[in-house]
């Protein structure tokens, strides 16, 4: 049974018989079906069916002259906007038909690894070779198993300025060092030597959270996890239409990446509002946007 399940409203789940009545209503009433052919006879099929706005499970699996053989399913969550418009590599997962896409986005600092939603797309992508010619951009969305509400931090508009533009250089030094500037690279270290000195002498009279106000790193032994606190952009209520469970969506401002979360409201602890911030763990996923229509 897949973890994330709880994170759009399936948190009653027992064991796999409540799972399997549910992909069969998937398999029969589903509201999207997207094919990619692997060959005569034989096809790639993804399942999709809504469980609320955004929301939903996937299914997939191999078609041929004996009917569908189910592969893998997973719960998705549709985020809005672009997140991140950066040069992006896709990789087969080894057991299975699913992807990660990894992206090197200098606002995070380490190498973004995501769980790609539409796979039949990138696979028709692949096959018309339109990822060589046309540009691309991502729209991540996360979906959480435990997160809680931290006040923001008070900060005057002097302040926020500032740290606009200290993010602002630090990209752009970023960039540099990607290409080998010397100069670039030997300014970040002296920066990230700065930033320790502030930090160890600050936390001995301060809690964590009111020196720094929003990370994102990977957590636990799976590629695609990430703890993160961001400051809270949007919140909306929404109701999985099968369960009744209520859920939050919320828009996150997260190393200066903006992207939408979805959580049950049982897995979260505080009151989600707009300016307080969002502190969890999260299964990115992205999905990757083509300039030209898919056939």
């Amino acid at each position: 049974m897949h973890n994330y399940l709880r994170a759009i409203g399936f948190s009653n789940l027992q064991n796999e018989k409540d799972i399997k009545e549910i992909l069969t209503e998937v398999f029969h009433d589903f509201d999207e079906r997207e094919v990619s052919r692997e060959g005569k006879n034989k096809a790639f099929v993804e399942y999709t069916k809504s469980f609320g706005e955004n929301m939903g499970i996937k299914m997939c699996g191999i078609m041929d002259t004996d009917g569908f053989h189910q592969e893998y399913y997973f719960p998705y969550f549709r985020g809005t906007g672009v997140t991140s418009r950066e040069d992006l590599m896709v990789e087969k997962h080894g057991s299975q038909e699913s992807f990660a896409g990894v992206m090197e986005d200098a606002r995070v600092g380490v190498s973004l690894i995501f769980y790609v939603q539409n796979a039949v797309a990138y696979k028709k992508a692949c096959v018309d070779q339109m990822l060589l010619n046309q540009p691309v951009s991502t729209t991540f969305s996360g979906l959480s198993d435990k997160g809680e509400i931290l006040l923001p931090i008070c900060k005057s508009e002097e302040q926020l300025q500032s740290d606009r533009e200290a993010v602002s250089k630090r990209n752009k030094l970023i960039a540099a060092a990607r290409k080998g500037d010397e100069e670039a690279i030997e300014s970040l270290t002296l920066e990230d030597m700065d930033t320790y000195t502030m930090i160890s002498q600050r936390i001995q009279e301060e809690d964590l959270f009111t020196v720094i106000d929003t990370f994102m790193m990977p957590y636990g032994t799976e590629c695609d996890l990430y703890q993160i606190m961001g400051e809270i952009k949007n919140v909306e209520e929404a109701v999985n239409k099968y369960t009744d469970e209520k859920l939050y969506f919320m828009t996150l401002s997260c190393n200066d990446m903006i992207f939408d979360i979805c959580i049950n409201q049982k897995d979260l602890l505080g009151e989600p509002e707009e300016g307080r911030r969002f502190k969890g763990n999260i299964w990115m996923q992205g999905h990757i946007n083509f300039e030209k229509e898919l056939d």
